[in-house]
């Protein structure tokens, strides 16, 4: 823990970490709250999953792009534009009853304009600390994160079954429009400058590391996703069962992330995590009581933040400075990916098998995000004594001869 208190007491750490946290809050929030108003209002568990799909779709699509234009035009002038024109789409979600065509529609355009906050911060990190102390910061963060998945759905839940569904969704609004225009405000998101890329799009995706890291990140975000709607479609919406269960899986990330982010990051390190999640996402298909699935949820929760932890660092060791954005971009839309088929896969399935079928699905996910990285363990960077720190970026220098 002493790394963590020697982290905070850095100069601007703790306030940027709040204010990313704040900022993303309500994307712990739109899924579950997307998820209950429409299938309140449509009845059918698939067209909710087909109206997640369709947000997570456009934010896969918008990840590399948005997160370009911030070397380009700046991280301020992205941010604003994306918080504004993402607050008009999800309002318009919660406010106006829709065909199902329309409501994907909007939400697409919602997932579209998503404010690419994760690779502002992200990129703004490496600047912000020195080497020895940046492994410790990705862990932080992953584990911090997991307040906006622990709070979220038991805000989300309570205010949707309390006073309606289109308020769980409105009362994201608020906090995206309050923790956006705080991140924007923030010193650092206006003194880190992001150099104009000199690849083309996508060409960052040639590097193995980076390549995997997306891969395993859109298996383990599918089965999340996938756990979410089942345990959701478990126990209805009619109470708090669904969001405390949700909440207490990310406790589980939280716990695992303080409990295991201050150890090395070797060659197997993602493999072992991701299989925590497996096990735990698989016993979960034999229980269905809320007692049961939290502390089987737990346990599976143990090894997401770790994972995404290894993850974060696989990328920035493995790519230089002016790529960093554009890379965790695409491992942003690689977990959105995931997350849209997991939610559509699991809608389907429990139409026709009922919520088991969605721990079917996320556990299946799991297992594959297990073993891809046992088999790509060569393309893993051994981190262990060694800065994952982005490689700096350099000019050819002229040298003068007589």
């Amino acid at each position: 823990m002493s790394a963590y208190s020697s982290l905070l007491r850095t100069t601007g750490v703790a306030r940027i970490i709040v204010a990313q946290l704040v900022a993303r809050f309500p994307f712990g929030m739109l899924s579950l709250a997307f998820l209950l108003h429409v299938e309140q209002v449509t009845g059918s568990y698939a067209a909710a999953g087909l109206v997640l799909a369709a947000s997570s779709v456009g934010q896969a699509l918008a990840g590399p792009l948005t997160s370009r234009w911030m070397g380009v035009w700046g991280m301020r002038p992205v941010l604003i534009l994306t918080v504004i024109v993402c607050a008009i789409s999800v309002t318009t979600v919660a406010q106006v009853e829709m065909s199902v065509p329309w409501y994907m529609g909007f939400s697409f355009l919602a997932g579209l304009s998503t404010p690419p906050i994760q690779p502002a911060v992200r990129t703004i990190y490496p600047k912000m600390v020195n080497s020895k102390q940046l492994t410790p910061l990705f862990s932080l963060d992953a584990s911090a994160q997991e307040i906006i998945w622990v709070l979220g759905p038991v805000i989300t839940t309570f205010i949707s079954t309390q006073v309606g569904t289109q308020w769980g969704i409105l009362t994201a609004v608020v906090i995206m429009a309050i923790g956006g225009t705080w991140f924007i405000a923030s010193p650092e998101v206006g003194r880190v400058r992001i150099p104009r890329s000199k690849r083309k799009i996508g060409q960052v995706l040639k590097r193995p590391p980076v390549l995997l890291a997306t891969v395993v990140g859109f298996l383990l975000i599918g089965a999340c996703s996938a756990l979410e709607v089942g345990v959701v479609a478990t126990f209805g919406h009619s109470g708090l069962e669904a969001g405390i269960v949700l909440g207490i899986l990310s406790l589980g990330s939280l716990a695992g992330g303080l409990a295991l982010g201050h150890i090395g990051i070797g060659p197997w390190a993602l493999s072992r995590r991701m299989f925590i999640v497996f096990a735990g996402t698989t016993v979960a298909c034999f229980f269905d009581g809320a007692v049961s699935l939290s502390i089987v949820l737990f346990v599976a929760g143990i090894g997401i933040a770790p994972a995404l932890t290894v993850l974060f660092a696989m990328v920035s060791s493995s790519v230089k400075f002016s790529d960093t954005a554009e890379a965790y971009g695409w491992m942003g839309t690689g977990q959105l990916i995931g997350a849209a088929l997991g939610s559509a896969v699991a809608g389907v399935l429990i139409d026709s098998n009922g919520a088991i079928g969605a721990f079917w699905a996320a556990s299946a996910l799991a297992f594959v995000g297990f073993l891809v990285p046992l088999l790509g363990k060569r393309w893993h960077p051994d981190l262990r004594g060694r800065d994952a720190s982005p490689i700096p970026d350099t000019e050819p220098i002229q040298v003068l001869t007589s």
